[in-house]
């Protein structure tokens, strides 16, 4: 990008980088340049240095713009000739390097092209970054249940594969992280990984946000914009909380499965996508079928390989491996070697997670931070008493008898603590007991979010339809 207002400089020195094999466009001012870059990949900007624009920003403004943005591109500043004390100003200010007006093609080429050597060594730096980051979290998956073991066999399997992907389990399994060991180990590594909420779109802006825009093609369209589609290309395109997404949404998403292309918002020329999807739901999407509420021939689309993430109450051996992991990470920080005391285990791991692993990872996080003991006891985690005590007695998302060793002292013990807290609740239908287990658990978890029904619903493990028709059902 040449950014100058003498139209005939910037052309000429345009028609210098594109005889050098470089595609360029110029600006007149540093506001314009601004807008551009926003929807167009730029490698290097030369810009005037001391430009008297029309909008009143010269080169060194847009140095500090672009500096603001982290945008990795090279801004390379023209200045006049001698250019000793402005050059020294642009390269202490962040320029990548100066070149003097009237340009001289041979050093405005040499500039340039050292420029793009470095933008292009970043980038992939920070490609390799990424890499490493989805790498170290691959290898810290932590899997000792064989229904664990069993997930990340199937993750490898069909990783190459470009086929879409359905991720079921509840709130805080980690889906999207498998999405990202899916991505990881396919062929598609090197291409983007775009995660988005398909919740958060409203379906006013869907078509804009899946498939992007052109300029002028609706109010406040004021420059043309990459849809989700085009900017995953190459890659993988998580669409997270699919069961959440509105007819409009699945309308379209449909369409670009089936025809493999998009068509922006005022656009007329179809374009070519090559994204692999993998969705993700919190919810029964056979059901949503049934009810009507999930297009059946989307569903039958996304869920060619079907993956399910079992909660933690269901895979108990990743447990503890799960809780050294994540004290030895959030550790690291308070400069003090910390472990888990047995009677800690023990709670941990009689404990029903309804949260899963992220509940876990707060957990522990919040036991590292407020507790000034190298060893861990049970009084160091966050647990609500009485929520725990009838996790552990009432059996509401609790561990099934075949958990724990019939019999046992503690099992007992427990038992005989949840007969006297429920006295003679034990009388009436099954369905009674469990109703009125449920609704004090639902009581509590209203309590601890402040009356918050989403945060609550998440605590407990349900979708927020499903807390708000126990909430109606149980009078509560």
């Amino acid at each position: 990008m040449i950014v100058d207002e003498e139209f005939d400089v910037a052309r000429a020195a345009a028609m210098v980088l594109s005889q050098a094999g470089y595609e360029c466009e110029t600006c007149p001012t540093v506001e314009t340049a601004l807008r551009v870059l926003e929807c167009k990949g730029v490698d290097v900007i030369v810009a005037d240095m001391r430009m008297p624009g029309m909008d009143g920003m010269d080169g060194m403004d847009l140095l500090k713009k672009v500096q603001s943005k982290q945008l990795e591109l090279a801004v390379v500043l023209s200045v006049p000739s001698p250019p000793a004390e402005s050059a020294k100003a642009a390269l202490r200010a962040g320029a990548f390097d100066c070149v003097s007006k009237p340009f001289d093609s041979d050093e405005l080429s040499a500039v340039v092209t050292r420029a793009v050597a470095m933008t292009t060594l970043q980038r992939e730096n920070r490609k390799l970054r990424g890499q490493l980051d989805v790498a170290s979290v691959a290898a810290g998956f932590v899997a000792e249940a064989p229904i664990s073991h069993q997930l990340v066999a199937m993750i490898r399997r069909i990783a190459p594969s470009r086929t879409t992907a359905l991720i079921e389990g509840e709130t805080g399994t980690g889906k999207e992280l498998v999405a990202r060991m899916l991505h990881y180990w396919s062929n598609r590594a090197e291409g983007p990984f775009l995660a988005i909420n398909c919740k958060a779109l409203a379906d006013g802006v869907v078509e804009s946000e899946l498939f992007g825009h052109e300029k002028g093609s609706f109010t406040g369209a004021i420059r043309e914009r990459a849809g989700c589609f085009e900017r995953a290309s190459g890659g993988t395109l998580f669409l997270d909380e699919i069961g959440e997404a509105g007819p409009d949404f699945q309308a379209k998403l449909l369409r670009v499965l089936e025809d493999g292309e998009v068509l922006r918002v005022g656009g007329s020329k179809p374009r070519k996508v090559d994204v692999r999807i993998v969705a993700a739901t919190n919810s029964n999407l056979r059901r949503e079928v049934a009810a009507g509420r999930f297009r059946a021939d989307l569903y039958f689309r996304l869920s060619v390989i079907p993956l399910k993430i079992a909660p933690l109450r269901e895979r108990r051996e990743d447990i503890l491996p799960l809780a050294h992991h994540f004290l030895a990470f959030h550790s690291t920080d308070t400069g003090r070697p910390l472990m888990l005391s047995p009677q800690a285990e023990e709670a941990l791991l009689n404990y029903s997670w309804p949260g899963n692993v992220r509940e876990l990872e707060n957990v522990i996080e919040r036991a590292v931070v407020m507790s000034n003991q190298d060893k861990l006891m049970p009084e160091a985690f966050a647990f609500d008493h009485d929520d725990f005590d009838e996790d552990l007695g009432a059996g509401v998302d609790s561990l099934s008898g075949a958990d724990a060793a019939p019999g046992s002292t503690t099992n007992s013990s427990q038992a005989r603590r949840a007969a006297e807290r429920n006295g003679n609740q034990a009388e009436g239908t099954l369905q009674t007991t469990l109703d009125r287990a449920a609704a004090v658990r639902i009581k509590a978890a209203l309590a601890a979010a402040g009356g918050n029904r989403v945060e609550a619903a998440a605590t407990l493990g349900v979708d927020r339809t499903t807390l708000y028709r126990l909430i109606k059902r149980l009078s509560l």
